[in-house]
């Protein structure tokens, strides 16, 4: 036991972090609670790298301590961090502002279940955690829209999740366990693996957005904050997806996984980029940004099993993603929700909208920056996964994508007399975290190789 809970210490950290921000907020002392939970987050982080290069599981296999799940914690702490930052500039001064905090860290923990899920029952933990927390934080504004939008994501997840719940029982039945190693077993049992592998691609689908599961994800990304839509964008999205690739990893090799991940993909990235092409609100248009991004996770998660890149290529993705996407999401934050309130940005706030452009080029793919390094290394994972013909159709969408992210560039250079003047008044902490974000970005792709030298499988 004392074996297992060394292991979990940043597990346990996070859950202390959110309970103390939780007790200041009962204090009714929110700038504590957001002291504690950034304060506690980073030490999280840090108590997780030492975890790197460890390959074991704990508590008899239902919960793995690897490559997947230690990079998860050193990618959605400091993401989570960022995102309270955020998350000041939206409530401060309303009337449960430090029960927000606490629910961004509740909600992180669930995320980290996911990604280190090694048994089905972390799978409905993590989904439910993150959930209960996040429909909460949806439905935070006082506003029409965002009950709406809480509602469209409450009662999406519920059914999901049913469905998640039942298919799950068909893995029981067949394998006499939970545990998700002993799914290798049951290749005698084809129907029970495959209605279980749909029940599953329908619940960390819906979480991970990806087509046709997404249909929550604008409304919920328009109706919340702003950093609560950032939020969703990274966190719990990042979570389900590696807990895609922490169940494929042990599925029966001739279950036929692997082509239903290629066909998600497609349809998710073309669909995504064709829907954002039409929208005039930026935070929708980062949202089917964000969904189309989802399935170029899958090709990482296509390749598992079959590729020596296919972990690297994700984590890698994950954290540029993390990173760009977070950036692009505060310099919206601070601009305004529209395309409109953009005009002009470029122009009377020079390095804002300079940070805006690398974000959104890296979400393309253009070197030298950690989304091209990400996305090369999904494409060379797909190819060497003999997905060639995936590879190309993700490349031939990063293309369509330039089109998406010139909605946002070309207005910023226009010339607009009053462009820019509400930017620096949205707070201090969103011009810190597009800094942090831009920099992690540039750093990304300049130190790649560091990154793949270090411990990953």
């Amino acid at each position: 036991m004392a074996r297992d809970l060394s292991l979990l210490i940043p597990e346990i950290a996070v859950l202390l972090t959110a309970v103390g921000a939780l007790s200041a907020e009962m204090l009714r002392a929110p700038r504590a609670a957001l002291a504690i939970a950034v304060g506690g987050l980073l030490v999280a982080t840090g108590l997780s790298w030492p975890l790197l290069g460890t390959d074991t599981t704990v508590f008899g296999g239902s919960f793995r301590i690897d490559a997947l799940s230690v990079w998860a914690k050193l990618i959605l702490l400091p993401a989570t961090a960022l995102c309270l930052l955020l998350a000041r500039v939206d409530v401060r001064g309303t009337a449960r502002e430090g029960t927000v905090y606490s629910l961004l860290c509740f909600a992180t923990l669930g995320a980290l279940a996911l990604a280190g899920a090694g048994d089905a029952m972390f799978l409905v933990l993590g989904t439910l955690l993150t959930g209960l927390a996040t429909f909460a934080l949806v439905a935070y504004p006082d506003s029409d829209a965002a009950t709406e939008a809480a509602m469209k994501f409450f009662v999406f997840a519920s059914v999901t999740g049913a469905i998640m719940i039942f298919g799950l029982s068909y893995w029981f039945g067949a394998a006499g366990s939970t545990l998700l190693a002993e799914l290798a077993g049951v290749e005698d049992m084809p129907l029970a693996v495959i209605l279980g592998l749909i029940a599953v691609v329908v619940g960390l689908g819906y979480k991970a957005s990806l087509v046709p599961f997404h249909f929550w994800a604008p409304d919920a990304y328009e109706g919340a904050p702003v950093s609560v839509a950032a939020y969703l964008s990274v966190v719990p999205k990042v979570g389900a997806l590696f807990a895609f690739a922490q169940v494929v990893r042990d599925l029966p090799a001739d279950s036929g996984w692997a082509p239903v991940m290629a066909g998600l993909a497609v349809v998710t990235m073309t669909y995504g980029y064709l829907a954002a092409l039409v929208q005039d609100n930026a935070v929708r248009l980062l949202a089917y940004s964000s969904i189309a991004q989802s399935g170029y996770f899958l090709l990482g998660i296509v390749a598992v099993g079959t590729s020596a890149l296919a972990l690297p290529s994700l984590i890698v993705f994950a954290a540029a993603y993390a990173a760009m996407n977070l950036g692009a999401f505060a310099v919206v934050a601070g601009a305004g929700r529209t395309l409109d309130a953009l005009a002009g940005l470029g122009r009377a706030r020079p390095w804002i909208g300079v940070a805006m452009v690398i974000f959104l080029i890296s979400l393309v793919g253009i070197p030298p920056l950690g989304g091209f390094v990400g996305k090369f290394l999904l494409f060379a994972a797909a190819i060497d996964a003999h997905y060639t013909w995936l590879a190309v159709v993700a490349i031939a969408n990063s293309v369509l994508s330039l089109a998406v992210y010139l909605r946002i560039v070309v207005p910023m250079y226009r010339r607009v007399e009053t462009a820019g003047a509400t930017f620096p008044g949205q707070g201090a902490w969103i011009g810190v975290v597009t800094w942090v974000a831009f920099v992690a970005t540039l750093a990304i792709g300049l130190a790649a190789q560091l990154i793949l030298a270090g411990p990953m499988a």
